[in-house]
């Protein structure tokens, strides 16, 4: 007997097919398309958050199934006797505040039914569903990123025409922008390879920042800021870029620095509860909050105050130039 033939009879004895099973994250589950009862295995009482041992029904099931899922999941079910060979669902469930991305998988058709029941299987796959989601998400990011240096590129063009008279200083004084862009643009996405950069200084970092959109030189034009001396950690250097980018080329397309006449003022308080940033335009074309729902940008910016920096974003559709407060844990900036 080869050594194949002698594992042969060991591969279906009932507990090393539960090893398996458990081995591979699966749970078992049964279900009676007549009296809509639902049978399962211990693991499958812990991924729905079910007392053990209770009596479920597909219904019972069903309450814990995230209210956008759940239609889609019972009409689904209920088609998967329809259904020519295996089929497989993925949807949400909510166990308290928690949320889990559930994949059901069974075979359609009545093939696999017995007695009218139905038998499949449960796997966890938030794993999964969180990496597609961050994937998305970046290349959603990167999209917008693209198309915000497109539009920057362009007003940068438009500021270096009004302070320049000849083609050479034009030539000269724009590619001094789009470096110092690119500068402030590895603090927004820093380079493969690139190692993090130490810890910054907050005045320092919005100099790099900001200088690009200056008519001349950092803050020695219509960009001033003031702010206290302090540190900004590895960690946020990153965030505080990527919200300092976005705010600015915001202006660029549609405020202050739109305009020749247009002034920033970037202004900075610090208390122990909280670091407050206060970006303040004048002088540009008259603005008013926008009337559709927020874009991608503004959901970064707002994801990146309220996530990482543990803060607050306000924005005041002031009638002579947007005004925007920014409030942060002082130490979430400093990490």
């Amino acid at each position: 007997m080869t050594p194949a033939e002698t594992l042969k009879p060991l591969l279906w004895e009932p507990k090393n097919l539960v090893r398996a099973i458990e081995a591979a994250g699966v749970t078992l589950w049964s279900w009676n398309v007549n009296t809509d009862a639902f049978a399962m295995d211990d693991h499958s009482y812990e991924l729905w958050g079910v007392p053990k041992g209770k009596d479920v029904t597909f219904e019972d099931l069903s309450a814990h199934i995230h209210p956008a899922d759940r239609d889609r999941v019972r009409a689904a079910f209920t088609a998967t006797r329809s259904i020519i060979g295996a089929y497989e669902i993925d949807f949400r469930i909510m166990i308290g505040d928690e949320l889990k991305w559930i994949s059901a998988r069974g075979q359609g058709d009545d093939e696999g039914m017995v007695q009218g029941i139905m038998f499949g299987i449960f796997i966890d796959v938030t794993g999964r569903k969180q990496a597609e989601e961050g994937r998305e998400l970046l290349a959603g990011e990167m999209s917008h990123r693209v198309k915000n240096l497109l539009a920057i590129a362009s007003g940068l063009t438009a500021i270096t025409s009004r302070s320049t008279t000849t083609v050479e200083d034009m030539a000269r004084e724009l590619t001094l922008r789009l470096t110092a862009l690119g500068r402030a643009h590895d603090l927004v996405r820093p380079v493969p390879g690139q190692t993090e950069a130490p810890s910054a200084l907050l005045g320092d970092l919005l100099t790099v920042l900001l200088a690009p959109y200056d008519d001349l030189g950092a803050f020695s034009g219509r960009i001033r800021v003031s702010v206290p001396r302090m540190s900004v950690g590895d960690a946020s250097t990153t965030v505080v870029a990527l919200i300092v980018h976005e705010l600015a080329t915001n202006s660029l397309k549609y405020g202050a620095l739109s305009s020749d006449t247009g002034t920033l003022d970037v202004s900075c308080s610090a208390q122990n509860e909280a670091v407050t940033i206060v970006w303040t335009e004048n002088g540009g074309p008259k603005v008013s909050a926008p009337q559709s729902k927020a874009g991608y940008g503004s959901k970064l910016v707002e994801r990146s105050v309220t996530g990482h920096l543990r803060g607050s974003i306000n924005y005041n559709w002031a009638r002579d130039g947007l005004v925007v407060t920014v409030m942060v844990d002082p130490e979430r900036l400093a990490s």
